[in-house]
């Protein structure tokens, strides 16, 4: 391995190697503070990116290395055209995948009515499945603490991973989404929004996990197929009128509240205003109509629950239907029926899961003579928490809510514009962001049932019977935040209060966990707490981030700078794609196709494995290629062998001359469009397009270039002095044209013989490459030597000689303009064909033809 620790120039080495550069130079930047943030710069001279936390409670894979090393390159770009790169890395570690992962590595479960127990030690070592199966009830603070623990160890992996893969993070500005900041400015926007009427408590219709025991909001739904069968039940309408009703939730029947058919179907006209009878428990219910039933679905004429599906609750909410809950929290059906629901029948059904109510209710109705028919098999989509394995059911509960233009058209008008304002790459990602705000069809809700979170910071006064007072919850001072208002009193109450008539209690809920992550840059910026720092750096330059969440993350994160500052929080969006298996399905931990990346970084190398990422544009989905991986680590291993001989020929001593000789400013020339084209790419946030025009051109250059000069290059003269100067000027702009997608190689080979770093040196521009040239190149006149020297290569493999044989006599042929343009280059292509004499034959072909005799 490469001896890098040298504070200067270190030589080029006998061996170069790409074997531990990793290590060597993740230590080395750390301790050169070579990624530091310089908080003395002004605005103008920042470049703030709001980075994605990563959710600890997991392995990364490769679609998190392929998104971060896009960002990095950003990063490490910006740096070098002078900007002081606020980069900083946080942890996502609050939420229900913390608490899930925490209770399958323990075999614990949090239980609220537990104290404390300070003697309490958790497992030494990973439980078994029986004890997963059957968990430790353990107190809501000994469940955090243990939350807090295992968090820090995962965040350990984390950081490892990403300095391996050579993120250019500033480390010191690291934070975590549960740390005391975090919190507080979770908490202190939260009482913001309290104050201005954008949050509030309602009890209403919620999206319930049973598994979870939690609410869960419409961002964090999605449809999975499932079996299920339609029931045709038989209702009876006025004058002993048959009404037919498919439905999937027969279950649900003792919850039906209305008939409802379409406003134009003439089969049920007659019936609307009227009232109708359920089967079984005979419950009298009104028949409305409304546009969103559908008259090819069923029967034409379908019933409403409260709730059913979200369907059901806007019939329930828009006609003014009344309230008859039957599932709890626990997803089983309520102990007593609800009002006006005789008891007798359904006593059968209490107490029981919903599957097994359904079995039950069809025996009733197949009893009664009231179900038409056999159950019809059918698949069906089904609403699921993304993370949960239940399907989910709408249960009244009360939640706090954020308004987010869901309800408030102003609103929604106001976050549309804000996402106009944006800049997107790739820009057709707008459209989803456009879909998704058109679409809201309620207000955010943002309180979780859950333990490890931020805890929503209200208490409520108790009445003298011992009731809470739900519309005026105690707030604290912001000079207090952080609080746990289930430890901690509100101001002017003693914790002996707690729980008492005339007392309070504290609010049990945390925050979603998006609504801490909405405030990323709120929270690493020092809003509030760092009014220098903030300045600085919000609104910030870029959010990198998957596409799959622009409904969550991009858009809370907006509305919450919207609200709060009145601004966009950020310039620019750049948008991931997904990681796709070789036969090109999205990885899943489900599917078992994940690629867990540190084998596959310390057998190929960080910078083969970060070829392979910048292969694949912003917006673009990308599938996992191992041969790309070897690719990326042939063009290392080239980038150091071609360096080492570029100075081996003593080109580190004449970075400062000017190339004089045709075929030396013919390259440079054609560098100086290179680095237009790779600034141009970098600047629209393309760094595929920039690495691609990078490599093309190092291949010609070793493979073209360098073979044509290098018998120029060994000798002396100004002609010598010329092919160095020119070698020099090419592996200095390469090195940093190649730096922000393979930074360990680059910074190893700039170590033998420049000072400092390669990523604190600056971005190459045109005007160097024009200025190491005595006069204007013609960058087509390396191509065409290229060309000639190729078919004098072609020759001798044709007759299987070797390469450096030599060829006696070798006539150009061709147009008599080119041939004047070769003849310029005529003593290099001599050279390297090792042709003893070259006659150029003018006009005798119409293309370049190169005939050589043996």
């Amino acid at each position: 391995m490469t001896d890098t620790t040298r504070s200067a120039r270190g030589g080029v080495p006998e061996r170069p190697s790409l074997d531990g550069l990793e290590e060597t130079w993740a230590r080395r930047w750390q301790s050169d503070g070579t990624y530091a943030f310089d908080r003395t710069k002004e605005r103008s001279d920042v470049y703030a990116i709001d980075t994605p936390p990563p959710t600890v409670s997991g392995e990364l894979h490769m679609g998190h290395v392929f998104s971060y090393t896009h960002t990095d390159t950003v990063a490490r770009f910006q740096r070098m055209r002078g900007r002081t790169v606020f980069y900083p890395m946080g942890w996502d570690d609050n939420g229900l995948p913390t608490e899930r992962r925490v209770q399958n590595v323990y075999g614990v479960r949090p239980d609220p009515s537990l104290p404390y127990d300070g003697d309490w030690h958790p497992p030494s070592a990973p439980v078994d499945d029986a004890a997963r199966k059957n968990p430790t009830a353990i107190s809501r603070r000994n469940f955090i603490e243990l939350c807090e623990l295992l968090t820090v160890e995962d965040e350990k992996a984390f950081e490892a991973l990403w300095r391996r893969l050579g993120l250019s993070v500033d480390w010191s500005l690291t934070y975590t989404t549960i740390g005391s900041a975090a919190r507080a400015a979770s908490q202190r926007a939260f009482l913001r929004n309290l104050a201005r009427g954008e949050a509030y408590q309602a009890e209403a219709p919620t999206l319930w996990d049973v598994g979870y025991g939690t609410a869960v909001a419409q961002a964090e739904l999605e449809d999975r197929e499932r079996p299920g069968a339609y029931h045709r039940l038989r209702f009876t309408g006025p004058d002993g009128r048959e009404v037919l009703i498919d439905t999937t939730r027969p279950e649900l029947l003792p919850a039906c509240v209305a008939l409802v058919c379409h406003p134009d179907d003439e089969r049920y006209a007659d019936l609307v205003g009227a009232a109708a009878r359920t089967p079984v428990f005979g419950v009298e219910v009104p028949v409305r109509a409304h546009p969103l039933a559908d008259p090819a679905k069923g029967t034409g004429i379908a019933m409403v629950c409260t709730f059913g599906d979200l369907t059901d609750v806007t019939w329930w909410r828009e006609l003014r239907l009344d309230t008859r809950v039957v599932i709890g929290r626990d997803g089983r059906l309520l102990p007593e029926p609800p009002a006006g629901v005789p008891a007798e029948p359904y006593a059968a059904l209490a107490g029981q899961t919903v599957n097994g109510a359904r079995r039950t209710l069809v025996e009733l109705l197949a009893d009664a003579g009231d179900l038409v028919g056999e159950p019809r098999p059918i698949t069906h989509p089904v609403k699921f928490y993304e993370r949960g394995d239940r399907p989910l059911e709408i249960v009244s509960t009360r939640q706090w809510y954020l308004r987010n233009g869901g309800r408030d058209t102003g609103l929604r008008e106001e976050l549309l514009a804000r996402g106009r304002e944006l800049r997107w790459v790739p820009e057709h990602m707008r459209h989803r962001y456009e879909h998704w705000v058109g679409g809201l069809t309620g207000d955010w809700l943002v309180s979780r049932q859950r333990f490890f979170g931020v805890p929503v910071p209200v208490w409520y006064r108790l009445d003298d019977t011992g009731e809470p007072d739900w519309s005026h919850p105690l707030t604290p001072d912001e000079a207090m935040l952080p609080i746990d208002p289930t430890s901690e009193p509100p101001p002017g109450y003693e914790e002996s209060q707690r729980g008492v008539p005339g007392g309070f209690t504290g609010d049990p809920d945390v925050l979603d966990t998006w609504a801490t992550s909405s405030l990323t840059p709120q929270i690493v910026g020092g809003w509030e707490t760092d009014p220098d720092l903030f300045t600085r750096v919000f609104p910030m330059d870029l959010r990198p981030q998957g596409h799959d969440i622009i409904r969550t993350w991009l858009f809370a994160t907006v509305a919450r700078s919207h609200l709060e500052h009145g601004a966009l929080p950020w310039h620019t969006a750049v948008l991931s794609g997904w990681i796709l298996d070789p036969d090109r399905k999205k990885m899943s931990k489900s599917k078992g196709n994940v690629v867990t990346p540190m084998a596959l970084l310390e057998r190929n190398g960080s910078d083969a494995v970060r070829y392979w990422a910048a292969n694949g544009k912003p917006g673009m989905d990308l599938a996992f290629d191992p041969a790309q991986v070897k690719v990326g680590r042939r063009l290392a291993t080239k980038l150091l062998n071609a360096s080492r001989f570029a100075l081996g020929l003593g080109a580190a001593d004449a970075l400062r001359a000017a190339a004089t000789q045709p075929l030396d400013t013919a390259m440079l020339a054609e560098l100086s469009g290179v680095v237009a084209t790779a600034t141009t790419a970098f600047d629209g946030y393309d760094h595929t397009a920039a690495l691609m025009a990078t490599e093309a051109f190092f291949w010609r250059f070793c493979d073209d270039y360098i073979e044509l000069v290098k018998e120029r290059a060994y000798g002396t003269g100004p002609a010598a002095d010329s092919a160095r100067a020119a070698l020099a000027t090419a592996l200095s702009v390469q090195l940093r044209l190649f730096a922000p997608v393979l930074p360990f190689v680059t910074e190893e080979v700039w170590s033998w013989w420049r000072y400092g770093s390669v990523h604190r040196s600056p971005w190459p521009t045109t005007y160097e490459v024009g200025r190491a040239m005595e006069a204007p190149g013609d960058p087509e006149l390396l191509r065409l030597a290229a060309d000639a020297l190729g078919q004098v290569r072609r020759a001798k493999s044709e007759r299987k000689l070797s390469m450096k044989a030599d060829v006696p006599l070798a006539e150009a042929l061709g147009p008599a303009a080119v041939l004047d343009r070769l003849g310029t280059v005529a003593d290099d292509l001599r050279a390297a064909g090792r042709i003893a004499k070259l006659d150029l034959l003018p006009d005798r072909t119409t293309e370049l033809v190169i005939a050589c005799a043996f």
